[in-house]
This record gives structure tokens, C-alpha cells and sequence, in this order.
């Protein structure tokens, strides 16, 4: 009865240890990644919690032997506090939660590339007492398991009611979220990794990330079947004014941006799943081509992802040739890039022109996909020489097989495979070194269609840690910054130089006019702050120069189009809501390419269609408002903004089929089914 007696206080213990172990490490991770502490998040996390630590008990007791039972517990008490270790550090970095895809995709590249990076945060930036902390679930358990914390075999009726216990909390919980519309949504069909971390805790995250794993996606569309913007209205006649004589010049009809395409017969050689993706492309309405297609027609292009660019490097001081080129060729008033799995993500936003929703597995999975609507694509197919460029490893995030099949001519050179010969040895490399190396082996071509990644400036910015900072120091050093600030814009200096070096050989070979520049960042400057939760952004807040406190403004940036044609023209000017999804569309559309808008979650700029900006987290932005997924809120652009009736619900639906969409021609390789 005695020994009896004991098991039952040592397995409850152990199962009550198991539940704290788990609420007590997910609230710290909670403080010290997005804060926000006390939120109706803490209650769902909370609840989550003490479900998967009767499960943790129930597994580490399950055995007769105890022996086997310790072994079991260890291994779940080490790898769960393992696991918010490793996403507190990701997070410290890269100021974004790293799900599965993103893990696998590029944690190796990450670990060796930015080793010294994650030193300092665990020895330099108060990382160590964290991880300390982190790790005392863990140092209890050895320390006690003699002493009531003993995973004791558990007898037949206890794990059943564990069992029970641990299932009535865990429906209770989700019957909790459900009472909340938005988190609802997030949890279910418009699950994303972020907002799953940050309201329901990271186990929960991780779980529901593997159950979208294993059960996929259904490619579903919904139907947005309310008026999504307000009713024009003609003007009202004045009584008693006399009618005026008014100048009639021809209407141009202008034709739609689409191609011919058999969905009918597509759907005889479709799987499942391409066939509603056929269903949902035929079911939209093509955008029309207006006075700014074929503007570029036959002309060069130089594409280029900036690292960590941000608008306010634009300064007629400090960098005129960014200055010259923002200003004096089309302008973007309202630009925005959302972050999402890092470099990787930006990069596949601006050449794909789509969300990366298989995170920093997107742009890997492209390596055998047909990528037909890439500028190199389009391009090589009208005869263009080609050829992509990155001045880091050649094969950091796989670039040696992703490059290669963007359609580009001549395929990809990084450092290791080439860029070695113009680049010198150093963290980060030289864009200055980059662009004038390279150069001369295409400007002579008859046209040519190249693509740029930089590195100059990427983190930390700092003398010591950032070559580039240390180069360039002395021509921000009187600026009334921080030093981490002035650090990030010297380091993005040598992405000036080296625009003032590609302008200046344009102009002297005389093809000024007939190039095209066009630049986007890949990500905001993530490497700015140690901590970088929304509402404490310190240094991100000195540059932008206000108070960074939702995604929108985190990730507002600049995008450039820059021709010397441009420069007599009068000035263009795009101030509706615009990102890097837009920017395939737009050149697409701005050099006469055969193209069907049908088939772009973006949208040509310059077109009737509606401007649309989203993130993953299924925020949104449009002309008349912004939409706050997790809040469940939309806020009017203006007090006076008039909101038609189903207005919300409808962009909602349309965002959804995007992001569906999106997953859809990346997990089907859908324009091989279209083109191959």
C-alpha cells in the first residue's frame, strides 16, 4: 500500500513537473521574442502547455521498466528545451520563427554562415542567461529524479486518464480558439507559422506545421463574390450652368494581358489538384494593358535584390546615385516587402512573384520546376543574353541549383564559381567589387538580361564584425545616428559606389537609355536590433525615423525602375499600395512580354487591377484600408474612407486564393502542366 502509495505522489509530481516544464519555458521564450506577455495568446499557450505535458508524462512513463522510463524523459525534457533554444537564437537573427521548411532548408547554411553572429548573441548580447534559463526544466529533472521525480511505471487506469485529462484540455482549448474569429482562422485554413508561435505557443506551432505536413493542402478557393470597391458615380449637373465645349480625343481599347489557354484540354493531363487551380485561374478576369506596355520594349535589364536595402538610404547626400535613380525614374510612393524566410524569401518574391508559403524550402523546390514567367525565362526566349550573379558562396541556399534554372542564358556565378576572380575573401563581399568585375562581360552583348544578389549589406554593422562598415565609415560618421545605424547605411554604401560605377559605364557606352534598373530589397533590415519585437525596435524605429509597431511599417522599403529614358520624360509616380509581387507583372508588362496576368498573384501597376499588398500572415493593405489578421481588425485608410458592404470579406477570400494559389504552382510545378 506504501509503495503504491508512492508511485501515485511520484507520478503526480512528475506529470504536474512535466506540465510547468512546458508553460514555464514557453512563457519565457514569449518574453523574450515577441513580448506581449499578457494577451489573450498567453491563455491559449497556457492551456496547450499543460496538455503536452500530460502527454510528455504519459510517454516517459509508459514502460514497466523504469530504467527505459528515464531514458524517455530525458530525451523529451533535453530536446524540448533543445527546441526553444534553437528558435530564441533564430529569432535573435533573423527576427522571425524558422518552421520546418525553413529549418531544413537552410539551418546548415545558417549555421556556418553566421556562426560568429550567433556567438555574439550568446556571449555578447545576454543570450547566455537566457539559454541558462531555458535549460533549467532540464536541470531540475537530473538533479531530482532521485527525489521525486521519478518517471515510475504508470499503471493501465492512470495513462487512461491522462489520456482523458490531456484530451480535455487540449478540445477545450481549441474550442476556446474557435470563440475567436481571426485566431481561428489562423489556426485552420489561414495557418501561417508566425502567428501560430506567437499566439499559441511554440509546441503548438511546431505541431500544427507538421499536421500541414502530413494532411497538405486541398486547393480550395473561395468564391469573393461581393463588390470589392465602391460604385463610381458621374458627377452632378449643376442647375443653371451653362454646358461647356469639351476636346475629344480618341479612346484607345486597350487588350488584356493573357494568353490563350485551353483550360479544357489542360484538365484532361491535370492531377486533382492542378485541375482546381485551372478552375480558379480561368474563373478571373485578365488585366488590361495600358500606355505603359512595351515602354521598355528591347531594352536591357539589370535586376537586382539589394540586401537588407531600406528606403531611407535614398539620400541626396550620401547616396546621389540611389537618390538619381528612386527619383528621376518611376516612383514608389508606398512600397512594401514582407519578410518571410529571410534572403530566400525576398529573393523568390521578387523573381517568381509570389509569398514563399513552403518558407525557405520555395526557392529550393524551384530547382526542377518549369519557371517560365522569370525575366531570365521571358527574356531568353526573345534571344537575350543572360546571366545571374551573387558575390557570396555560390552554393549558400542551394543558388548553384536554383540559379541555374531561372532562364537565364548563361546560367549562375557566385564566389566559389567564378566570382572569386573580381571579389575579394571577406564578410561581407564587396557589391562594388561585384558589379564592376562582372560587368564588362556582358555590356557588350547586343542585349542582355542579368540578375544581381547583394551582400554588402547584410549584419552585423559594426568596424569590427562588417568589412564593409569598416571601409566606409568615415563618410557616416558625422551623421547624428547611433553607431548601429550609421554602421548599417556605410555598409550600404558600397551598394552606391557600385550603382554610381554601373550608371556611369551605361552612360559612356551610350545604352543609358536602352537599360533598365530595377531594385528591391530581399528583406527590412533585420540585423539592426538584438531583441526586434514589434513596439521595441530601437534602431530600426532611428532609421525609419518613427516607432516601427505592426509589419506594414516594418516592412515598408522602395522599389526602383530606373531607365535614362526616363529622365526627360515627366515624372512617374505610383502611390498606390505596391510590393515585390507586383514588380514581375509590372516589368512584364513595361517590355511588351507575352504574358497572361491571370497567372500572377501580383499585379501590373500600371493596370486596372486593384491594388493589393499581403503578407503571410494574412495581413492586408489596399487603397482604402489595412486589415490586422490577428486582431480581426480593418482600419479605413482615412476617417472619411467609404467601405462598401462585404468589402473586408472579400479581399479576405481573394488574399486566401492567392496564398493557395501561390502553394499550389510551386508544390505542382503547375506551368509545366500550362507550358512544358
Amino acid at each position: 500500500m506504501e509503495k503504491r502509495k508512492r508511485i501515485r505522489t511520484d507520478n503526480l509530481a512528475f506529470n504536474i513537473y512535466f506540465s510547468l516544464s512546458v508553460l514555464y519555458l514557453e512563457i519565457l521564450f514569449r518574453i523574450t521574442t515577441v513580448g506581449n506577455l499578457f494577451s489573450i495568446g498567453l491563455v491559449y499557450t497556457t492551456l496547450f502547455s499543460i496538455a503536452y505535458g500530460s502527454l510528455g508524462y504519459l510517454f516517459s512513463t509508459i514502460s514497466k521498466n523504469t530504467k527505459i522510463n528515464r531514458i524517455v524523459a530525458g530525451v523529451l525534457v533535453v530536446g524540448t528545451s533543445l527546441a526553444y533554444i534553437v528558435q530564441f537564437l533564430i529569432y535573435k537573427q533573423f527576427k522571425q520563427f524558422y518552421d520546418i521548411n525553413t529549418m531544413s532548408g537552410g539551418a546548415g547554411d545558417a549555421l556556418t554562415s553566421y556562426f560568429k553572429e550567433l556567438l555574439a548573441l550568446i556571449f555578447l548580447k545576454g543570450g547566455l542567461f537566457i539559454i541558462l534559463l531555458m535549460a533549467v526544466p532540464a536541470a531540475i529533472f537530473f538533479v531530482f529524479q532521485r527525489g521525486g521525480l521519478v518517471p515510475l511505471p504508470s499503471t493501465k487506469r492512470t495513462r487512461i486518464l491522462t489520456v482523458i485529462y490531456s484530451l480535455a484540455i487540449y478540445i477545450f482549448a481549441v474550442l476556446f480558439v474557435l470563440m475567436h474569429p481571426a485566431l481561428n482562422l489562423a489556426y485552420h485554413e489561414q495557418y501561417n507559422f508566425q502567428t501560430a508561435v506567437s499566439e499559441f505557443g511554440l509546441i503548438s506551432g511546431l505541431r500544427l506545421d507538421v499536421q500541414s505536413h502530413i494532411f497538405g493542402e486541398d486547393y480550395s478557393f473561395d468564391n469573393p463574390d461581393v463588390p470589392v470597391v465602391p460604385e463610381s458615380t458621374e458627377p452632378e449637373e449643376t442647375e443653371g450652368t451653362e454646358p461647356t465645349e469639351e476636346t475629344t480625343e480618341p479612346v484607345i481599347e486597350y487588350g488584356y494581358n493573357m494568353l490563350d489557354l485551353d483550360f479544357d484540354a489542360l484538365n484532361k493531363k491535370a492531377s486533382s489538384e492542378q485541375k482546381k487551380l485551372n478552375d480558379y485561374v480561368s474563373s478571373l478576369t485578365p488585366s488590361k494593358q495600358n500606355e505603359f506596355t512595351g515602354l521598355f520594349k528591347g531594352k536591357n535589364l539589370i535586376m537586382i535584390s539589394a540586401e537588407a536595402f531600406s528606403a531611407e538610404v535614398i539620400d541626396p547626400e550620401l547616396t546621389p546615385t540611389l537618390y538619381r535613380l528612386a527619383n528621376q525614374g518611376i516612383q514608389f510612393t508606398d512600397y512594401y516587402q514582407p519578410a518571410s524566410a529571410g534572403t530566400t524569401g525576398g529573393e523568390y518574391q521578387n523573381i517568381f512573384g509570389m509569398l514563399p508559403t513552403s518558407g525557405g524550402k520555395s526557392f529550393k523546390n524551384t530547382a526542377d520546376n518549369l519557371n517560365y514567367f522569370t525575366m531570365g525565362s521571358q527574356l531568353n526566349r526573345l534571344g537575350y543574353y543572360g546571366k545571374a550573379f551573387h558575390n557570396n558562396s555560390y552554393t549558400y541556399y542551394s543558388r548553384n541549383k536554383t540559379h541555374v534554372n531561372l532562364g537565364y542564358s548563361d546560367g549562375f556565378m557566385g564566389y566559389g564559381n567564378g566570382m572569386e576572380a573580381y571579389v575579394k575573401k571577406a564578410w561581407p563581399q564587396s557589391d562594388y567589387e561585384m558589379f564592376s568585375g562582372t560587368l564588362p562581360t556582358y555590356i557588350d552583348k547586343e542585349h542582355f538580361n542579368v540578375y544581381y544578389m547583394t551582400v554588402s549589406g547584410h549584419s552585423n554593422y559594426t568596424k569590427s564584425g562588417n568589412s564593409m562598415t569598416k571601409r566606409h565609415w568615415d563618410r557616416v560618421a558625422h551623421l547624428p545616428y547611433s553607431d548601429t545605424v550609421k554602421g548599417y547605411l556605410a555598409a550600404n554604401l558600397d551598394f552606391e559606389d557600385a550603382m554610381t560605377y554601373l550608371v556611369a559605364e551605361l552612360e559612356a557606352k551610350g545604352i543609358a537609355d536602352d537599360t533598365v534598373i530595377c531594385i528591391s530589397t530581399d528583406h527590412f533590415p533585420y540585423g539592426l536590433d538584438n531583441d526586434a519585437k514589434l513596439g521595441d525596435m530601437p534602431y530600426l524605429s532611428e532609421l525609419y525615423g518613427y516607432e516601427v509597431t505592426n509589419y506594414f511599417q516594418r516592412d515598408h522599403s522602395r522599389l526602383i525602375i530606373w531607365s535614362g529614358c526616363l529622365e526627360d520624360m515627366e515624372p512617374i509616380v505610383v502611390d498606390t499600395p505596391t510590393f515585390g509581387c507586383d514588380i514581375l507583372p509590372t516589368l512584364s508588362n513595361l517590355f511588351g512580354l507575352e504574358y497572361d496576368s491571370r497567372l500572377m498573384v501580383g499585379r501590373d501597376v500600371f493596370s486596372d487591377a486593384m491594388p493589393l499588398v499581403w503578407n503571410a500572415n494574412y495581413e492586408w493593405k489596399t487603397e482604402l484600408g489595412t486589415y490586422y489578421a490577428t486582431k480581426g481588425k480593418f482600419v479605413p485608410a482615412t476617417e472619411d474612407t467609404v467601405i462598401p458592404e462585404g468589402y473586408v470579406a472579400s479581399i479576405k477570400a481573394i488574399v486566401k486564393n492567392k496564398m493557395t494559389y501561390s502553394s499550389g504552382v510551386l508544390k505542382t510545378d503547375y506551368f509545366r502542366l500550362l507550358f512544358g
